[in-house]
């Protein structure tokens, strides 16, 4: 695998912001649903694919599920394994997931969060040899099916708090035992963030820091792109260029006296193993698929970016916004850099942020329904938050169940077989395959490693921010022509 290939996404925008206090819009610019962290392994749900069979039993009512591993398809190279946590949540056909904190996702307020992860660590497919395993468990023969399923049931009695069984009796008592077993573990460490995500200040400092926190060994930082004035350099504290840091790194971008007043998106990327236990969330149009905790990676590209704002005078603000489960909503984060405060309009009411100060506020939204945030200021300054908050389990009223039962009414689950159907429904990823992956060690039981290929450049243009939450960032252009 190649490692470390990195982009950094930097470009004026047109218009930028003003001299003398007046704000305009940096852009246009759009992401994909980032928010956040502005970090980490973004992937797409390829199904359940080593599963066996588990039952729920509530209401006086048993309802056969599938139960077992799910594989994802890192961007841009990179293979993960992860287990569901909302089991009456159904999964989206080729879903677009984002890693994030467990604030960001229905653990955020789940005792049992750490039990969870100590299970992750305990079983399949972490402990690959099954002899082993099943010897733990006071069991008889484990197969890779009946290793995740008993994997999985264990997982869904903390994740949703369900009366739930394995169906195979030495899968049965994996999951007792490990149900058991269990003990509270710390969360892991995002695999790559940039922290904070937007920052800001006036042309001719060091506009900054920006924390790397890896658990990669290296992470690569490029020069900025060539849209950027002469003199725009990622560097140090202590002003040497930087193009390769490490967990702990502080980064700073150095803006020469007079540079036109602009916007640069500042990424980096690395090859590593995501941390076992950390969440991912749907993204975009699949926000409301099914959560996934992660069981295993291969070795994989991850990414983070943050956005530099600058101006030779007036206000210059830096925006960025996170998923606040605890409080079900939105927190949207404003500092000012500048020498003048920063005046906006956020839900109705009026902020000022004075120079050299930040704010930040919760912006209420509700659970599984579509929001947009927007953020107004002088002389047509807008900038949108917009995306779905997915902070709880689904309710056991809802009628869907997670796992591998296919919504369809031609399901094989449905007709009352013994394995689910192998063509997921639009809203149903699982059960696509009865197959098993083998397991040779690693962190990842056999599903390979793949290249990380380059992330497409022009990035600031059409900035992708990765990070813990669903959130779509777009900003409006000032009705000026751009030359003036």
């Amino acid at each position: 695998m190649r490692r470390g290939t990195v982009r950094l996404a930097a470009a004026v925008l047109a218009s930028g912001l003003v001299a003398g206090g007046a704000i305009t819009a940096a852009g246009p610019a759009a992401a994909d649903d980032g928010l956040g962290n502005h970090g980490g392994a973004a992937a797409t749900l390829g199904g359940l694919k080593t599963f066996d069979q588990a039952v729920i039993r509530e209401g006086g009512k048993d309802e056969k599920i599938g139960a077992g591993l799910f594989e994802m398809s890192v961007d841009n190279g990179g293979t993960l394994q992860s287990y569901c946590i909302d089991i009456r949540n159904p999964t989206q056909e080729q879903a677009k997931y984002q890693e994030v904190p467990w604030s960001a996702s229905s653990l955020h307020n789940n005792d049992d969060a750490g039990k969870i992860r100590w299970i992750l660590q305990h079983s399949y497919p972490q402990i690959n040899d099954l002899a082993q395993l099943a010897e733990a468990a006071g069991a008889g023969t484990l197969s890779e099916k009946t290793a995740a399923a008993g994997t999985q049931v264990a997982i869904w009695r903390y994740s949703d708090h369900i009366r739930v069984d394995a169906v195979d009796p030495e899968a049965e008592k994996l999951a007792d035992h490990l149900y058991k077993a269990a003990r509270d573990v710390a969360e892991p460490k995002a695999s790559l963030t940039l922290d904070p995500p937007a920052v800001s200040g006036k042309s001719g400092e060091r506009l900054g820091p920006l924390m790397v926190r890896t658990n990669a060994s290296s992470v690569t930082i490029a020069p900025p792109a060539t849209t950027v004035p002469s003199g725009v350099r990622v560097v140090s504290k202590n002003g040497k260029p930087v193009t390769r840091a490490v967990n702990g790194t502080k980064l700073f971008l150095d803006v020469r006296a007079g540079a036109a007043d602009g916007t640069a998106q500042v990424m980096a990327e690395a090859a590593t193993k995501v941390p076992v236990g950390r969440a991912f969330t749907g993204i975009g149009q699949h926000a409301k698929s099914q959560t996934q905790i992660l069981a295993g990676s291969s070795e994989s590209t991850v990414s983070a970016e943050a956005t530099v704002n600058w101006a030779k005078k007036g206000a210059i603000p830096a925006l960025s916004a996170k998923k606040n489960c605890a409080k079900g909503g939105v927190d949207i984060m404003v500092s000012n850099r500048g020498d003048e405060p920063f005046m906006f309009t956020l839900a109705g009411q009026e902020h000022t942020v004075a120079a050299g100060t930040s704010e930040t506020t919760t912006v209420p939204v509700q659970e599984d329904e579509a929001y947009k945030i927007t953020i107004t200021g002088p002389n047509g300054f807008e900038e949108t938050f917009a995306g779905m908050l997915d902070c709880k389990t689904a309710s056991s009223s809802g009628g869907s169940t997670g796992g591998a039962t296919d919504s369809t009414p031609d399901s094989a689950t449905a007709a009352g077989n013994d394995q689910p159907s192998s063509k997921p429904s639009p809203v149903s990823a699982g059960g696509s395959t009865g197959e098993t992956s083998t397991t040779e060690g690693g962190d990842l039981a056999d599903t390979g490693s793949s290249s990380p290929a380059p992330l497409i450049a022009g990035i600031a243009a059409a900035m992708v921010a990765v990070g813990g939450g669903t959130v779509l960032f777009l900003r409006k252009k000032k009705a000026t022509p751009p030359s003036e």
